[in-house]
């Protein structure tokens, strides 16, 4: 039994840190975002739903300035500030802002946003656990293993959440008559609008996908159904 008392541990942690990740972000959001009210991208939301069939799709404007997206444990839908005010300051168009909510939109509907949070919570059980089991074979340096292992598995399930979002949103652009041009125009212009340049880290230590190998899968999704972009 006491051989298994660290694993029992890690997995208390690990629901402890889930609970708590769902709380703090949450409330995080709860106190920082506005609901999204533009009538450009309303007329695109809206296509969206009706190739949905919901009534509508709510946005919400999460103040702050980096660009990017994210889907909520909760299922609500966000754009930050500085992703907005790229596409008011004319950088980014509604087309392209309404591809970002299709992808997060599939996080939802996909079961990605909560099995997130699980996953991060399991993660750091696994760290510990790992890291406990490791430093008694390898005192000294076992921690940093298991500490590059658990990253590596989070980047491979995040890529594959990631192209898994890409081909929801290319659908639903295709059958809201939105098309996946912008999509695709979007990912050319992500490097520059985050400040990131592709940096020197392999793709498969990346928790994103490469900017153009989502361009292929998403052009090769297009083959495969017949649609124009």
């Amino acid at each position: 039994m006491l051989k298994l008392t660290p694993i029992l541990l890690a997995v208390l942690y690990a629901l402890a840190m889930y609970r708590f990740s769902v709380w703090r972000t949450t409330k995080e959001l709860d106190a920082k975002s506005t609901e999204l009210a533009d009538a450009t991208l309303k007329k695109l939301t809206d296509r969206m739903a009706k190739a949905l069939d919901l009534p509508r799709i709510k946005v919400h404007i999460y103040e702050i300035d980096p660009v990017n997206g994210l889907a909520a444990p909760d299922g609500r839908i966000f754009i930050t500030r500085g992703f907005y005010q790229k596409y008011r300051d004319g950088a980014v168009t509604a087309e392209e802002i309404s591809s970002v909510i299709a992808h997060e939109l599939g996080h939802v509907a996909l079961g990605h946003s909560r099995r997130r949070m699980i996953d991060f919570s399991g993660q750091n059980a696994m760290r510990v656990a790992l890291g406990a089991f490791l430093s008694r074979i390898l005192p000294g340096i076992g921690i940093y293993i298991a500490n590059m292992l658990t990253t590596l598995l989070a980047a491979r399930l995040s890529r594959q959440d990631e192209y898994e979002a890409d081909e929801y949103a290319s659908a639903l652009l295709a059958k809201a008559g939105i098309g996946t041009a912008a999509q695709k125009s979007l990912f050319e212009k992500l490097e520059a609008l985050t400040a990131s340049h592709g940096g020197t880290a392999p793709a498969w230590l990346m928790s994103h996908p490469k900017t153009k190998e989502r361009i292929r899968a998403i052009e090769a999704l297009e083959a495969k159904w017949g649609v124009a972009p």
